[in-house]
């Protein structure tokens, strides 16, 4: 028997720092995912799909997002089994009750909304936990393990939350309790575990049999999803009594969420990070947040402000990590005296500086105030140059 295991959805989910239309794009990139499970299966020859949670961001989504959803749903041409989960339980709210899912959802989508056993082909049952409140009190896990024979049936295990053995927070109610779940693989109750919540591809425990698939599209950073965008292609082999599992990962999504972490202290940094944000391919699908520390001049602030300008126009969102962000501007010496001012203007120049190099509450305004300065001066060289070319070609 070949499935594919896939969580996390979120369709309708939305990221306040991208950029104008690239929301849009992300939101359709996530949908995107969903048809690309449909191209796998056909390609690998998985029988089935099953969603372990959190297929929509909210229950509470724009009828479009849910149309446009079950519309992917459609396509992918397999059973899809979806699992309500901590973003969309079956409250009194749940998008799965509302009158345009059921209106709309078509045959091959099964919503897993009662806990227990579900037959999805002769001797083969999934096992469902769904969720009916964003903070269960319990663990639903071991509620529906309790009563589960073995007995030869091949049955998978779908749930969604954290696990035991790798939250800090041991004692938090709703965990699932690895102990439980190992004793039903360990009997012959349950022969795979597929689960959700957590966005990067994970294996738990040693058994081989528990996985988190990851979120088939990109929800964060890098530096906390570590392995997103793939879906788990699993074979049970049903002919062995032992009933062994094979879990293949396949790539589905397309975006990045990059975390960029640079000291920059002269020009020469400043360039090697042009360079590295210039080399990054499908910036359109790249969201980038640089973490960055140094001690710059007022001229070297002023040209990475400006290198960070230029791309945060070309990637889906380029923005400052703010809380790992410490950069030390100061006036280097001479740095102002080819500006070409004189009398006022001087005078206030040489009072910015002084300001600059103050710890004052008005230094930052110095500094910015210098910055932009240099910059102004800078486009106004670059006409002049642009001028005397155009003069020069006539």
């Amino acid at each position: 028997m070949r499935f594919l295991h896939t969580a996390d959805w979120q369709l309708g989910m939305t990221r306040h720092f991208l950029n104008g239309e690239a929301q849009p794009r992300y939101s359709a990139a996530r949908r995107e995912a969903v048809a690309a499970l449909g191209e796998l299966a056909k390609r690998t020859g998985a029988e089935f799909i099953v969603v372990a949670g959190d297929v929509f961001d909210d229950n509470q989504l724009p009828p479009r997002e849910i149309s446009l959803s079950l519309e992917a749903m459609r396509g992918i041409g397999v059973p899809v089994y979806l699992l309500p989960g901590n973003h969309d339980p079956l409250d009194a709210s749940s998008v799965y009750t509302g009158a345009l899912f059921t209106k709309e959802c078509p045959d091959n989508v099964v919503v897993l909304d009662r806990a227990g056993l579900h037959d999805v082909a002769p001797g083969v049952q999934l096992i469902a936990a769904p969720w009916r409140s964003k903070a269960p009190t319990t663990d639903l896990v071991a509620e529906v393990l309790a009563e589960v024979p073995a007995d030869g049936v091949t049955r998978i295990l779908v749930a969604h939350g954290g696990v035991d053995l790798l939250d800090p927070d041991r004692d938090k109610p709703s965990l699932i309790r690895l102990d439980a779940v190992d004793d039903a693989l360990h009997r012959g109750a349950v022969h795979y575990v597929a689960l959700g919540d957590k966005h990067s591809r994970t294996e738990v425990g040693t058994s081989g049999r528990i996985w988190y698939s990851g979120a088939p599209e990109v929800t964060n950073y890098d530096d906390i999803e570590h392995d997103p965008g793939h879906a788990l292609l699993v074979d049970i082999d049903e002919d062995d009594p032992r009933r062994p599992v094979r879990v293949e990962p396949h790539r589905v999504g397309r975006w990045k969420f990059v975390t960029l972490r640079r000291t920059v202290d002269n020009s020469r940094d400043i360039a090697d990070l042009d360079i590295n944000l210039d080399l990054m391919p499908d910036k359109e699908r790249t969201v980038v947040q640089v973490a960055l520390t140094g001690s710059l001049s007022v001229t070297d602030k002023a040209a990475l402000d400006a290198c960070l300008d230029k791309y945060a126009r070309r990637f889906a969102a380029l923005t400052t990590w703010d809380r790992h962000t410490h950069i030390a501007v100061l006036p280097a010496d001479g740095e102002f005296d080819d500006l070409g001012v004189g009398g006022f203007a001087a005078t206030a120049v040489d009072e910015l500086i002084a300001l600059a190099r103050s710890d004052g509450e008005q230094a930052d305004d110095a500094r910015d105030a210098l910055a932009l300065l240099i910059r102004l001066t800078e486009d106004t060289a670059d006409q002049q140059v642009s001028r005397q070319g155009r003069g020069s070609a006539a």
